[in-house]
């Protein structure tokens, strides 16, 4: 029995106090769309609170409802904001505790990962995903949070081979998210031009300009790394796909101020 001797591991929830789940909009309806062939999902947003980036994270949540695609496990792309990260690594645990219940993590993918409990263990922008993924794919939903701690074109390119060694040995139908923000607080005219330059790298799906380009400017979205790692695996397993804005907003659109934070939702999808 591979089970034998094992300590079963618990991520206990960390943020939910922070991000108060009591905005996490629940009914936002679009009317029935066609069918469309999603291939993955770029997030940014979701690391300022709910009432902040919910309205951004809900309709990405919805087009996958309405395409009515079942995923096997959701992969999470996280940049690490306490800087406990090797290269990258994929959580240890057996499930993430939420105030929705337990998630179970992949264990089977889990293994072509290496794994660190520190790069886990206080980071948010992994977490804050995860009751949206209990409302709309259900508690049952496996999980395989993956902490990024060296957000390099490199990095990207070597995180998205592991990526497609582990679906294709495994046979999992997976869906990604990329966890990031775009601009921090910055005037909302300053962020739009700056989140404009790194969209048109990530749009012309060009990994190491977008490294340029953040570096260049110091754009200061933080998942770039995530990003990149998207990109990259989006090229390995499509000739021509597509990356289209499904929705962009900023913090201020509930409270004036002339300092946002930027969150931005892509859809990279197959023609």
């Amino acid at each position: 029995d591979e089970n034998k001797g094992r300590t079963f591991a618990l991520r206990e929830k960390m943020s939910f106090g922070l991000f108060s789940l009591s905005f996490i909009p629940l009914s936002l309806h679009f009317g029935k769309r066609e069918n469309q062939s999603l291939l993955h999902l770029l997030i940014e947003f979701f690391h300022a609170g709910y009432i902040y980036s919910g309205y951004e994270a809900i309709h990405f949540f919805e087009l996958v409802r309405l395409s009515e695609i079942g995923f096997d496990t959701i992969i999470i792309l996280n940049p690490d904001h306490q800087g406990n990260s090797p290269e990258f690594a994929a959580s240890p645990h057996d499930e993430w505790e939420t105030p929705l219940g337990n998630l179970l993590i992949d264990k089977e993918m889990s293994i072509f990962f290496p794994k660190s409990e520190i790069a886990h263990r206080n980071e948010h922008s992994a977490e804050v995903m995860l009751p949206f993924i209990q409302v709309f794919f259900g508690s049952l939903a496996k999980i395989l949070p993956i902490s990024i701690g060296n957000p390099t074109p490199e990095t990207a390119k070597k995180l998205a081979q592991v990526i497609f060694k582990a679906t294709r040995e495994t046979g999992r139908k997976i869906l990604i998210i990329a966890s990031s923000d775009f601009s921090h607080y910055v005037t909302p005219e300053n962020g739009v031009m700056l989140d404009n330059l790194a969209l048109d790298k990530i749009e012309k799906l060009d990994s190491n300009g977008l490294f340029e380009t953040v570096k260049k400017f110091s754009i200061s979205v933080c998942g770039y790394g995530p990003i990149m790692t998207l990109i990259e695996y989006s090229l390995l397993i499509n000739n021509n796909p597509t990356v289209n804005v499904a929705i962009r907003g900023n913090s201020g659109k509930d409270s004036l101020s002339t300092s946002v934070v930027d969150y931005i939702t892509l859809i990279f999808s197959t023609q």
